[in-house]
């Protein structure tokens, strides 16, 4: 026994085999006792020699094991995996003298396992060899078998075939039919849209089943399964392309009629549009009852892809010419497309309804059509009422009622965590799940402001707590951030990079000191690289070097054991502190005798909720009063209630596109940028620490682009400045500027804790929020529209300049018009009628005046024209240009748009000339 513990912690892994050999069962009991306690060991060893001893570990761990589930665990440990050569064939060699039973045991308990790899798929695959067991075809193990014939492809100087490596695979049988069965697919089943290839996984899956390895009828069966089930889009993909290459014989068609239909109520585009075409041959070949056609018309005809619309009136066209007789049961799922947004699916669904009305038979029928062409707009009014008889009535706009979100109201932060394990709980969830984060989380899921008060209700915690019990906090911490990369290999440059960290490399770095991982001199060394200046300097750097400088802060104030508490510990959920507040926190720092920090002092003084009248001047003289350099400070900067940085509208800068190998200074060609300027602020130059000075430095606009994005790395910027959204606004306008054409996912994300701030908004956040709803990616749009939203609902949205700020920017090729509709008709469909059309009665004067129409205006007007029919045109001015637009000649979108938007302006259709009205 003490030969083989000698030999792992030499690291001489080669030699554990024959010892763990030589060891009779008791042996190997005692022997696996002190292991566990040299893995304990390990873990506040550095990392260099972690590595050495971790391989020899984990074999000798695995043949001591007696029981089959705990050797599963043991070598599955998080801690004991990282190696760079596969330690399998080793840990087989030290358990060759189990019984198979035993073996065919571990590999199904191993198989079980997450996060298996190609080399645990080997593993599991030669222990069922080895005992003469069926593989356990888990999941898990799938995943670890893709993984392999994804590397087998590539091995190598060519790329082999796909269907080569299957065949070859004598499990590939069932290991692929496991994969229909699957709640998500592994992402190394790849496939592309290239019909004659078989390079793929659908291709190669088909192949197989060509080959007679796989069951086709089965395959065919479990495509139609999942593509009912639902789920990703990319899996929804990948289980088409498999059902169109394989076929369905007129038998599979018939006996799925009620899921064709149900994939065409409800699948993604692709496969609605495939089960449409099934139904199509279906009722071609006489099968698709009258029922069954108008019950999944209803909803096909309430989607809002256009293709699938026309497609469904097609066959109910078709389906009504054939027996003029089935009008009662079709004609009312016909008017569900009266509702759709294309005016041309409104006309064309209305022409068909008007063509078989005469075969309608039964009065209530009649009742119904007429009611739901109510809904259709003033452009079809006349049709309407000619075609029913009767005049129509309209809801008044009186009747209309703005929706908007409650108004934001401010949320109390929670204390700090009080105990050692409370804190611990909390440190590790955050630092571990930013570890395992390898995609930038979507803004429309992640609310900023969670992630800043839940940092600072952290970072706080950790100097509390750190200061009454240090001693348990490390070796909690240490325990519970086993296998974390920094705490395993140590800090990383990008943790401590101004340019690219975050809210958890902020805690990462006190854990780190606290933990003793860093050094003194490394310490000092890496705080004064927090300072960002020169020319080449960005918003993004300077305010994330505020939250690092204040790290390196706190874990030298930890170290000391001074500091009670934090300072800038935010009162509310934006960041903001009271006065009042942190009033009483500077007086128990003076009573405590501590020392506030220049950065911590610095961030609360950013964060204080500057007020004037009475109240602030109260305020003021009680922070004077302290009789503290902080005090005085902290009077003066209420008393001067000024901005950080006050706002300049800057004249517009020209600028050229790059070359094509100059994608990091990505700018927008030949326009005119509209970016802003901010002035020089010298308090903060004078009197803050040097990581801050950034800060009050003037800035010139410049159409630079950063790569700081996300909504995770954005959370702390507006609580740095929570009071200050004019300013931020400004700053970080570059980034939305480019996100508004080839810009990188997440720029716009912070713009809805920006619309939350207490801070007076004005022109930089509107034109913010204007980039904002022009973005490329909808992810960026959805939270310009939260924004627009926060803001509306809070009464400090100025919805005329927005539409002009929109105008200026499509003026100058900023954002697509196209884009700017599909952002503001999802603010409009969430209720917001009467504010989205405030917005484009400002925005659509300078479109209309165009002479080419520019790309989505008629988009832009079907939405202003929804607006106007929900909630009415009064006090809305008239917009310059819709007359001559609506009077032009032909049926584009734009044409019959600005048509129906003109009809909701009484005064202005009647002055219009005769023609005009005619072809209304």
């Amino acid at each position: 026994m003490n030969e083989l513990l000698t030999a792992v912690r030499a690291g001489r892994h080669h030699d554990v085999p024959p010892l763990v050999l030589g060891l009779d069962l008791p042996g190997r009991r005692a022997a696996l006792a002190g292991l566990k306690e040299l893995r304990k060991e390990v873990r506040g060893w550095d990392w260099q020699r972690r590595d050495k001893i971790r391989k020899a570990l984990l074999v000798a761990g695995a043949g001591c094991h007696t029981g089959a589930a705990g050797c599963a665990a043991w070598i599955g440990g998080r801690d004991l995996r990282d190696w760079a050569r596969s330690p399998y064939p080793l840990i087989l060699a030290s358990l060759k003298d189990r019984d198979p039973a035993w073996l065919g045991d571990l590999a199904h308990r191993f198989a079980g396992r997450a996060a298996l790899s190609d080399a645990e798929y080997t593993f599991v695959g030669e222990l069922t060899r080895i005992a003469q067991v069926p593989l356990p075809v888990t999941d898990n193990l799938v995943v670890g078998w893709t993984e392999l014939v994804s590397a087998a492809r590539w091995r190598g100087r060519t790329r082999r075939p796909l269907t080569d490596i299957l065949r070859e695979d004598p499990h590939s049988p069932e290991l692929a039919s496991r994969l229909f069965e699957m709640p998500e697919l592994p992402p190394q089943v790849d496939f592309y849209d290239a019909p004659d290839s078989q390079d793929h996984w659908p291709g190669a899956l088909c192949a197989l089943a060509d080959d007679g390895v796989l069951d086709r009828a089965h395959l065919v069966e479990r495509c139609v399964t999942r593509l009912m089930r639902g789920g990703r889009s990319v899996d929804q993909r990948f289980f088409l392309a498999v059902l169109l290459r394989l076929g369905t014989t007129e038998e599979e068609e018939d006996r799925h009629l009620r899921d064709w239909t149900a994939m065409a109520t409800d699948g993604i585009t692709p496969v609605a549009s495939y089960a449409q075409q099934v139904l199509v041959r279906l009722d071609a070949r006489g099968l698709l009852p009258t029922r069954e056609l108008a019950d999944v018309s209803g909803a096909v005809l309430f989607r809002q892809e256009k293709k699938l619309v026309r497609a469904q009136l097609t066959l109910l066209g078709k389906a009504l010419r054939r027996d003029a007789s089935t009008a009662d049961e079709l004609l009312p799922a016909v008017a569900e497309a009266f509702v759709h947004e294309g005016i041309d699916v409104q006309e064309r669904s209305l022409k068909l309804v008007a063509r078989y009305l005469p075969a309608v038979a039964d009065p209530p029928v009649r009742e119904q059509l007429a009611s739901a062409a109510a809904q259709l707009g003033p452009l079809h009014r006349e049709t309407v009422i000619a075609l029913f008889g009767a005049p129509v009535e309209v809801e008044g706009p009186e009747a209309y009622e703005e929706f908007l979100p409650a108004a934001p109201v401010l949320r109390r932060q929670e204390p700090a965590p009080g105990t050692v394990a409370e804190l611990v709980e909390e440190v590790a969830a955050r630092v571990k799940a930013h570890a395992s984060e390898h995609r930038i989380p979507s803004s429309a899921t992640m609310d900023p402001s969670v992630g800043v008060t839940g940092f600072e209700r952290a970072f706080d915690g950790l100097v509390r707590v750190a200061r009454t019990d240090r001693e348990e906090l490390t070796g909690a911490l240490r325990e519970a951030l086993a296998g974390v990369h920094f705490v395993e290999q140590g800090l990383s440059p990008y943790m401590i990079d101004p340019r690219s960290i975050s809210t958890s490399h902020g805690l990462s770095v006190v854990v780190a000191s606290l933990l003793g991982l860093v050094s003194d001199r490394d310490r000092a060394a890496w705080r004064a690289k927090t300072t960002v200046s020169g020319p080449g300097a960005c918003a993004h750097a300077a305010l994330n070097g505020v939250l690092l400088d204040r790290a390196w802060e706190a874990a030298e104030a930890i170290a000391v054991g001074e500091a009670p508490f934090l300072l800038a510990t935010p009162t509310w959920h934006t960041g903001a502190i009271e006065a009042a507040e942190l009033v009483e926190r500077l007086r128990t720092y003076r009573e405590v005798g501590a020392r506030p920090g220049p950065a911590d002092f610095g961030q609360a003084l950013l964060r204080v909720r500057r007020g004037g009248g009475p109240e602030g001047a109260d305020v003021a003289a009680a922070a004077e009063a302290l009789g503290t350099g902080e005090g005085d400070r902290l009077a003066a900067w209420i008393r001067a209630d000024e901005p950080v940085a006050p706002v300049l509208r800057h004249p517009t800068t020209a600028v050229s596109r790059p070359s094509a190998g100059n994608w990091w200074q990505r700018t927008t060609t030949g326009a005119r940028q509209v970016l802003l300027a901010t002035q020089e602020r010298p308090v903060i130059r004078r009197e803050f620490p040097e990581a801050f000075r950034w800060l009050g430095r003037a800035q010139l606009p410049r159409a630079q682009e950063c790569y700081h994005w996300g909504p995770e790395r954005s959370a702390h910027w507006t609580a740095t400045l929570p009071e200050d959204p004019e300013t931020l606004a400004a700053w970080l306008m570059p980034n939305l500027l480019f996100a508004a054409d080839q810009g990188q996912r997440g720029a716009a994300g912070f713009l809805p804790a920006l619309a939350e701030s207490a801070g007076e908004v004005g022109g930089a956040t509107h034109l913010a929020l204007a980039y904002g709803l022009g973005a490329r990616y909808p992810e960026d749009r959805t939270a310009a529209v939260d924004a627009l939203l926060v803001l509306a609902a809070g009464g400090r949205l100025d919805g005329a300049s927005l539409g002009r700020e929109l105008a200026i920017l499509v003026d100058r090729d900023l954002v697509k018009v196209n884009r700017t509709a599909d952002a503001l008709g999802t603010a409009a469909a969430t209720g917001a009628y009467r504010t989205v059309l405030t917005v484009l009665a400002a925005m659509l004067p300078g479109l209309l005046a165009y002479e080419k129409t520019p790309r989505g205006l008629g988009d832009l007007l079907s939405v202003a024209a929804e607006c106007a029919e929900r909630c009415g045109t009064g006090g809305i001015p008239s917009i310059a240009g819709l007359a001559a637009t609506a009077g032009r000649k032909g049926t584009s979108q734009t044409v019959r748009q600005a048509a129906r938007l003109l009809a909701t302006f009484p005064a202005v259709a009647e002055s219009s000339t005769e023609s005009d009205r005619k072809r209304r």
